[in-house]
């Protein structure tokens, strides 16, 4: 199936699916300037040499303490990143505002809080507010003399969040919104100043205000008892009558939708780059503990069992590394590009809102690779993984929470293909004649066009036939299901785990490529690591795909469907255990993620 140019077709969110790229067309890490690296050094010291060594206080939720070090974070800078430099801010590009939130993950209840405050709490000002709001609150968020907090979620309404119960209606005097209800699970509530909240319009028009700390009839309950990120504050908030000036609305009546899931968009992408940072943190702890772990007379690296865990662990990160420059690089090419207007906030949000289905992969992807490496460093420290004086035990724990919140997992993969689905059918993406182009290659027979060539022609050729098994797997279920697809979420899921996979194989491949172009290094430990993930994720595909088709036909029309499947699928055996243990040792030798700025 041959792809259309990426110079001939759109660069739009989920075209990775139909068009081809060239290395060129990705940016990595290896491309960062000096100015963004500087971002992420200074972001990383920060942690390392302000917050770290106040973790067990941090832990016992020290009155005052996390708020203190948010607050000095802002005096350094690191609070303003998605606030223009007319409001105070540093205005980041999304390249350095990703290096920025990689680099703050050393200790996850203050990555968190800083989300909360710099990311959700900002974001809804930035993109929504009027002059005058942006003019009276922004400049303090930026510096932290003003905390802030985003309110979505209640005790019956978690990810269906327009099933919100919390109302607004205007005084008779007009001058107040008067809001009744209460809010859950709210990050930094316990001493945030500014409050982002949701409440319905009359009980009906779901809409976004402004709320500050020390309106009469607002409250805050007690922090939750969470099982993980116990540093970070995380409290229900209350509203009784709660008198709001009429000028806090945020955007427009019953457009709070809007305001919410734009915002979240941001998020979501966001997060996978504090999970990406996570994982570096805890592949860098397990390196280092099994270099100095001895059982039967050796070392616990020189074990194959450990090195494959350490390899894979190596390998994921950089997939999901690869994934997230590439989507940041492309949402920063679409805000500079010389269509954008002068508005770059709103630039900003319309291109984010562009990759969409991007975000939700970060978010998905970045979740549970550190979910994975979290569980896995546990393993590798062994009896003391599971001891609370060593760090895994709390990297364990707190990974949990990232599948959860931003939308859960399951509701990402659901928008990852509703808004492939909704693209195609307005003809913005053009999957459905990609798919028709499909069934004819099939009907067809095997053909004979030529063949990569190169040093990763294997792994090109893998990814072509990734693509090609989405659009059987997805082509076949909207036959069946048509306008009822979102109510088969298992089938969902499965198709929303290709899509993962083919991006990830694709960012994975065209990085290593990349990188050999610029130093040659065709044999090199990064092609390793692509190519093992390749090998892997096609498997993945097939098998997702299996399932997936298996749900939606039967009989001889299931049979010609899996035939065609495993000739898709096909691909040369390789040696996966040596390529684990190449990438396994190069992390051995560093100490750390081998990739790093690569």
């Amino acid at each position: 199936m041959a792809t259309a140019s990426v110079s001939q077709a759109l660069n739009r969110g989920g075209a990775f699916l139909i068009t081809d790229s060239a290395p060129s067309d990705v940016f990595t890490p290896a491309d960062l300037s000096d100015d963004q690296r500087l971002i992420g050094q200074t972001a990383e010291e920060f942690v390392k040499k302000e917050v770290v060594p106040l973790i067990p206080e941090l832990e016992q939720h020290k009155e005052g303490l996390m708020a203190q070090m948010l607050r000095k974070a802002g005096e350094i800078g690191l609070l303003g990143g998605a606030i223009p430099e007319s409001y105070g801010g540093a205005g980041l590009d999304k390249v350095s505002a990703t290096v920025l939130a990689e680099k703050l993950a050393g200790y996850a209840s203050f990555a968190v809080s800083h989300g909360g405050h710099a990311g959700i709490g900002t974001i809804p000002i930035v993109y929504f507010g009027t002059d005058a709001q942006k003019q009276k609150y922004l400049p303090k968020i930026a510096t932290g003399e003003l905390l802030s907090c985003y309110c979505l979620s209640e005790p019956q309404a978690g990810s269906d969040s327009l099933a919100a119960r919390t109302r607004a209606v205007l005084s008779p005097d007009g001058k107040n919104w008067i809001l009744n209800g209460q809010k859950m699970w709210i990050t930094n509530g316990g001493f945030a100043d500014v409050y982002v909240v949701f409440a319905k319009v009359d009980g009906e028009k779901f809409s976004c205000f402004i709320v500050d700390r020390g309106t009469p009839g607002f409250s805050v309950g007690a922090e939750e008892k969470k099982m993980g990120i116990k540093g970070s504050s995380t409290v229900p908030i209350f509203f009784e009558n709660a008198p709001v000036p009429k000028e806090n609305l945020l955007h427009e009546i019953g457009r709070g939708h809007i305001v919410a899931f734009n915002t979240l968009n941001v998020g979501r992408f966001s997060l996978g780059a504090y999970c990406l940072g996570g994982a570096k943190e805890v592949l860098a702890a397990s390196s280092k503990y099994s270099k100095e772990r001895t059982a039967f007379g050796k070392l616990l690296c020189e074990f194959g069992l450990i090195k494959t865990k350490l390899g894979e662990m190596a390998i994921r990160i950089y997939a999901v590394e690869s994934m997230i420059y590439r989507s940041a690089g492309m949402v920063e090419a679409g805000v500079g590009s010389p269509a954008a207007g002068a508005d770059k906030s709103k630039q900003a949000m319309q291109v984010l809102e562009e990759y969409a289905i991007e975000s939700s992969i970060s978010k998905v992807a970045g979740s549970e690779t550190v979910d994975y490496c979290a569980d896995e460093a546990v393993q590798i420290f062994g009896g003391y993984g599971f001891h609370e004086d060593y760090p895994v035990a709390r990297a364990y724990r707190d990974s949990r929470i990232n599948r959860i919140f931003e939308g859960t997992n399951e509701i990402n993969r659901m928008l990852i293909i509703q808004m492939l689905m909704k693209r195609a059918m307005a003809g913005i993406l053009p999957l459905i004649p990609a798919a028709t182009k499909l069934a004819e290659e099939v009907l067809a027979g095997p053909s004979f066009e030529e063949a990569p060539t190169g040093a990763f022609a294997e792994e090109e050729r893998s990814l072509a036939q990734a693509k090609k098994i989405f659009l059987l797997a997805a082509g076949t279920a909207v036959q069946k299901f048509r306008e009822q697809l979102a109510e088969q979420q298992e089938i969902v899921a499965a198709l929303a785990n290709i899509v993962m996979d083919v991006y990830a194989m694709e960012s994975s491949l065209r990085r290593a490529q990349k990188a050999a172009g610029a130093r040659g290094e065709v044999a090199g430990v990064m092609g390793d690591a692509a190519r093992a993930f390749i090998y892997d994720a096609l498997d993945r595909v097939e098998k997702e795909a299996r399932t997936a088709l298996a749900a939606t036909a039967d009989g001889d029309t299931l049979l010609t469907q899996l035939a065609v499947l495993r000739r898709f699928a096909k691909h040369s055996p390789l040696d996966t255990i040596t390529l684990r243990r190449r990438v396994a040792d190069a992390a051995l030798a560093q100490h750390r993620y081998p990739f790093e700025g690569r």
